[in-house]
């Protein structure tokens, strides 16, 4: 499908799709109303293509399959549109024609006419319109529905930690929670460079360490535009305060964004996932709360959602017992890149020369949903907030222009884990060791364990030694609160990670130790996905990493292409997904580059005799349906 929407955009003789509409809740019986609307349209029940010919009306009307999607094409397209779909194995039906008469028909016809219907004498007696309604009472002004919802009050308890608690065991748990220790269970299993456009993947570093906070994806092959996004979800906040864990969604996200220069804050759109038990006590008041806490806080930041999904019956009855998922807003925010290149990734990448600065947006230390407090299986009774919008939007732009200026070297938002989460994997990103004091920053705590686990916004910068006056002038100027934290260690596994507190040393370990810690999870995880052995010896040799060195012995210049090169046939089945890329490398290197299928082959339309080269790009054949690994040898 995707294939043959690409083809009719990129077609030279015009798009023949005028309005398209992917198939979700209500089925056939929602997609084609609102694809009309307000014109109206009859349709035909016997166009439509079934696999199982014993599908009764209501259910062809009403299923909510959703593989399919539908379009409005003009007559003189037909051919066009059934050319590209043949040619792509993508079967399309044409089930209906629009009126112009406001209403919707559904016809049992055997024989289909939709001449007739544009007949606005035409007398439909006799016939089996199963539905036949206008569509202002289907999609009209409908009566507003009204919601009884109450509010039922949170019972919620101060933290109370351990007296004797240390950062060495809280880490010992917290970096061990799946939201925030490694991934690499997760990335082991993908390739993460799929298209050849992927500017920005989920590994960073000379280890390739999941810990990219923002994917970046070029638009072309012959151009640095792109796209950036990025993702932010607080549902265990949520659970202290649903207005604050979907103001903290939003600012997550574009926490993650602000380490890839976009064009600027307000052409960010964004797109709200809601996961909500919403028909059981207080959580449609808690779910109204939480919507209304977004809607503001985006309004205040000049960003805007422009779509979304939701699955509100997020709760199962087992026996006498309710289980419910916890309240989720999940932001996905995207915007224009106007230099793929200009991104700043979380690795340190200075060592002994980096500065290490803080960007504190909140200036508290509040653990209320915090990963330190569900590994004591509390919530607290604060949880951190998007305090100051206004203070958000500033520091923002000013990282953006600092991005743009190359004035920053690393990069990494406080989230998940807290403040010494984010020091940490910015050490393991780069083996890097560091050394920092957060004296200034823990004078409103009322312990450094509340400085160090809070997860208040804000974000660590790593700037080379020279430029830190620079940029911390730059926050100064725009009233943004800018730390010195202190300054990067040597490189290695073995390089030291140091904490400070004035005089108190709260933490002192290796790379190595912590990073162990941090990947023990995901360790575990893969264990029941791969191979043990292998999961084990990778995880044994962390201590043996050192990272690959690189020397560049010339200096790359673009070659001019061919004036004439030979012509080439890149040849592409079902589930081929790598042709456009090595199409766009052929191309760059002079070949006269055709894009073939495997049915235009069987229909004769392209013979390869009239190629010098047949190249065979790879992809998941026939969505890797059992036996399709036999591919083109078959």
């Amino acid at each position: 499908m995707n294939r043959l929407i690409r083809a009719c955009i990129e077609s030279p003789d015009g798009n023949p799709i005028c309005s398209l509409h992917d198939q979700g809740a209500g089925g056939n019986g929602n997609v084609l109303k609102e694809l009309v609307e307000p014109a109206g349209a009859v349709i035909f029940s016997k166009k439509f293509t079934l696999g199982d010919p014993s599908i009764s009306t209501l259910e062809l009307w009403g299923a909510e399959y959703q593989e399919n999607n539908a379009l409005l094409c003009r007559a003189d397209h037909m051919q066009l549109l059934q050319q590209i779909a043949k040619r792509e194995r993508c079967p399309v039906c044409f089930v209906g024609t629009v009126t112009a008469n406001g209403r919707v028909i559904l016809s049992e016809e055997e024989q289909p006419n939709p001449t007739k219907y544009l007949d606005g004498n035409y007398s439909h007696e006799g016939e089996h319109h199963p539905f036949n309604l206008d569509l202002e009472l289907v999609l009209g002004k409908m009566p507003q529905k009204v919601f009884v919802m109450e509010r039922q009050p949170l019972v919620v308890q101060s933290l109370s930690l351990p007296s004797d608690l240390s950062v060495m065991s809280a880490l010992q748990r917290v970096l061990r929670l799946v939201s925030v220790g490694s991934k690499r269970f997760l990335t082991n299993k993908v390739d993460r460079c799929v298209t050849g456009l992927v500017a920005q993947q989920q590994c960073v570093g000379p280890l390739h360490t999941p810990l990219s906070d923002v994917a970046v994806t070029a638009l072309s092959y012959f151009g640095v535009e792109g796209v950036a996004t990025s993702i932010g979800e607080q549902p265990i906040k949520g659970l202290v305060s649903s207005a604050a864990g979907a103001r903290m969604a939003v600012a997550e996200s574009l926490s993650n964004l602000v380490f890839a220069r976009i064009t600027e804050l307000q052409d960010v759109k964004c797109s709200g996932n809601w996961m909500w038990a919403a028909k059981l006590p207080g959580e449609g008041a808690a779910l109204y709360a939480a919507c209304e806490a977004m809607c503001q806080v985006m309004a205040q930041l000049g960003v805007a959602v422009d779509g979304g999904k939701d699955s509100l019956s997020m709760a199962a009855r087992i026996g006498t017992e309710t289980v419910k998922a916890p309240g989720t807003l999940v932001v996905s925010s995207y915007a224009p890149c106007p230099d793929v290149r200009q991104v700043i990734t979380p690795d340190l990448k200075a060592p002994g020369s980096g500065v290490l600065l803080l960007v504190d947006l909140s200036g508290r230390a509040r653990l209320g949903g915090s990963a330190l407090a569900q590994c004591y299986s509390q919530l607290g009774d604060s949880s951190p907030d998007l305090d100051d919008p206004h203070l958000f939007k500033r520091a923002f732009a000013c990282t953006q222009k600092l991005i743009a200026e190359d004035k920053l070297l690393a990069g990494h938002d406080i989230s998940d884990g807290g403040l010494i989460t984010c020091l940490l994997e910015m050490c393991f990103g780069g083996m890097t060791g560091l050394t920092v004091d957060i004296q200034h920053r823990a004078r409103g705590a009322d312990s450094p364990l509340e400085t160090l686990f809070a997860e208040e916004l804000g974000w660590v910068l790593e700037v080379d030694r020279a430029q830190a006056k620079y940029v911390q002038q730059a926050f100064r100027e725009s009233n943004i609160p800018c730390l010195f934290l202190g300054e990067t260690g040597s490189h290695g596994m073995d390089a030291r990670i140091t904490i400070l507190n004035g005089r108190e040393k709260l933490l002192g370990e290796t790379v190595l130790t912590l990073m162990r810690l941090w990947e023990e999870t995901s360790y575990q995880l893969e264990k029941r996905q791969a191979n043990p052995d292998c999961a084990r010896r990778e995880f044994e040799s962390l201590a043996l990493r050192t990272g690959p060195k690189y020397n560049l012995t010339f200096e790359p210049i673009p070659s001019k292409p061919l004036a004439q090169g030979p012509r080439v046939a890149v040849l592409r089945e079902e589930g081929s997904n790598g042709d456009r890329e090595m199409a766009a490398s052929l191309f760059m290197v002079g070949f006269q580059t055709w894009d073939v299928t495997m049915q235009d082959l069987i229909d004769k339309r392209v013979t390869i005799d009239q190629f010098r080269g047949i190249i065979f790009p790879g992809g998941f054949s026939y969505a890797d349906v059992l036996g399709s690994a036999k591919g083109w040898a078959a």
